[in-house]
C-alpha cells in the first residue's frame, strides 16, 4: 500500500507539536535559551548516532553517495543553518521578552505564510486556488488557536517575533534546494550546528547546566521533535515542495494543544474546536489536490534515494543487483509528458 505524499509532512507536525508542550515542562529547571539549544543538540547527536547505527545495517556507509553533500549545496545548506537555527531562535529569544505570549503565539502563524510567500513569489513554485484557499484555512485555524481575546498587545518584540518567523521561512525554501540529499544527514548537521552555537551561547551568557535527567530529557525531545520531525520535514520539502510542507506543517500547533489538554486535562473551548475545523478543512483541500498538465522535463543531474519509476529509467555503469531504493549520481534526459504531479524535486517547472 503506496504512502501519501503528505504523511511526513503531518508526522512532522504532530512530532514538533508535542515537543512544545513537553519543552514546556522543562522549561522550569532548564535556561530557555540553553534549553533551545540542547534541544537542538539532541537532534543533532541523536540524529548522528542513528546514522552511525544505520551504516552498521548496511543501510549506508561512510563512502557512499548518500553521506556526501555536493560542493554546489553547501551554500544553500550554510545558509539555512544560519537563519534556522542561529538567527531565528535568537530574534524569537530576543522578541519574548518584549511581547506577550498570546501576540508571540499569534505572529509565529507567520512562518506558514511567509513560507509559503516565498515559495510562490522568489522560487516560483506553482499554487492554484484549491492550495491558496487551504493555506489560508490552516493559518485561520492557527490564529484562532492562539487567540486570546484582550491579550494580543503588540510591541516592539513583536517585530522581533515577526523577523524569527521571516528567518524561519528562508531557512525552509533554502533547504528545500538541498533536499534531494539524505534527509537525516541534512537534519543531523543542521542541529549539531545550530545546537552547538545556541548552547554555546547560552553558557557564555552564565545559564548553569541542567542537573541530569532534565538534561537527559531536553536531549530526547530534540532528537524526536526536532531530529526526526526535521528529516521528515525534509522529505516532505523532497516529494510536495515548499508551500504545500509549510502549510502541512503549521498544524503542529494543533497537536501540541492536544498533547497539553492530555498533560494539564480541561475542556477545550469553542476557538479549540473551530481551529481544530478550520486546520481539517484546510489539509482536506491540499489533500484532494489533483495537478495534472503537459510538461517537459529539462535535462538534470543529481543523487538521491530512488526507484526505477518513469522519471529514472537510466543504465548503470557499475554492478548493480537490483536492489531498490538505491543512492547515486544519476542523469536525467529530456521528457516531455503528463501526470498528476506534484513540485517535487523532479516538477519544479514554471506554469
Amino acid at each position: 500500500m503506496s504512502i501519501h505524499p503528505a504523511a511526513p509532512a503531518l508526522t512532522a507536525a504532530v512530532l514538533f507539536g508535542a515537543s512544545t508542550p513537553l519543552a514546556k515542562l522543562l522549561a522550569g529547571s532548564i535556561h530557555p535559551v540553553l534549553l533551545a539549544g540542547l534541544l537542538y543538540l539532541g537532534s543533532g547527536v541523536g540524529l548522528g548516532v542513528l546514522l552511525l547505527v544505520r551504516a552498521g545495517l548496511g543501510g549506508s556507509e561512510p563512502g557512499d553517495a548518500s553521506m556526501r553533500i555536493p560542493r554546489r549545496d553547501w551554500p544553500w545548506l550554510a545558509g539555512a543553518i544560519l537563519f534556522g537555527g542561529v538567527l531565528g531562535p535568537a530574534l524569537l529569544m530576543a522578541g519574548l521578552t518584549g511581547t506577550s505570549g498570546a501576540a508571540a503565539s499569534l505572529l509565529l502563524n507567520l512562518e506558514g505564510v511567509l513560507t509559503a510567500v516565498l515559495a510562490w513569489v522568489a522560487f516560483k513554485e506553482n499554487a492554484d486556488r484549491q492550495i491558496v484557499a487551504g493555506m489560508l484555512a490552516i493559518v485561520a485555524g492557527g490564529v484562532l488557536l492562539a487567540w486570546e481575546p484582550g491579550g494580543a498587545s503588540f510591541s516592539a518584540g513583536a517585530l522581533l517575533v515577526a523577523g524569527a518567523c521571516l528567518c524561519w521561512a528562508i531557512d525552509n525554501n533554502l533547504t528545500r534546494k538541498v533536499s534531494s540529499n539524505d534527509a537525516m544527514l541534512l537534519a543531523c548537521l543542521k542541529g549539531a550546528i545550530a545546537g552547538a552555537c545556541n548552547t554555546l551561547l547560552a553558557l557564555a551568557a552564565g545559564a548553569p547546566w541542567p542537573a541530569g535527567l532534565p538534561l537527559a530529557m531536553s536531549l530526547l525531545v530534540g532528537l524526536l521533535g526536532y531530529g526526526v520531525s526535521l528529516t521528515l520535514f525534509v522529505v516532505g520539502l523532497r516529494t510536495l515542495g515548499t508551500a504545500r510542507t509549510g502549510a502541512y506543517f503549521s498544524v503542529a500547533p494543533l497537536f501540541g494543544v492536544v498533547l497539553s489538554l492530555a498533560i494539564w486535562p480541561e475542556l477545550p473551548g469553542p476557538l479549540f474546536w473551530a481551529a481544530a475545523a478550520l486546520m481539517t478543512v484546510g489539509v482536506w483541500l491540499h489533500v484532494r489536490e489533483r495537478h495534472e498538465h503537459e510538461h517537459t522535463h529539462e535535462a538534470l543531474e543529481h543523487t538521491h534515494a530512488h526507484r526505477h519509476d518513469e522519471h529514472h529509467r537510466h543504465a548503470h555503469d557499475f554492478p548493480w543487483k537490483g536492489e531498490e531504493p538505491h543512492v547515486h549520481p544519476h542523469r536525467h534526459e529530456v521528457l516531455t509528458h503528463k501526470h498528476p504531479h506534484y513540485p517535487d524535486i523532479h516538477h519544479r517547472h514554471r506554469h
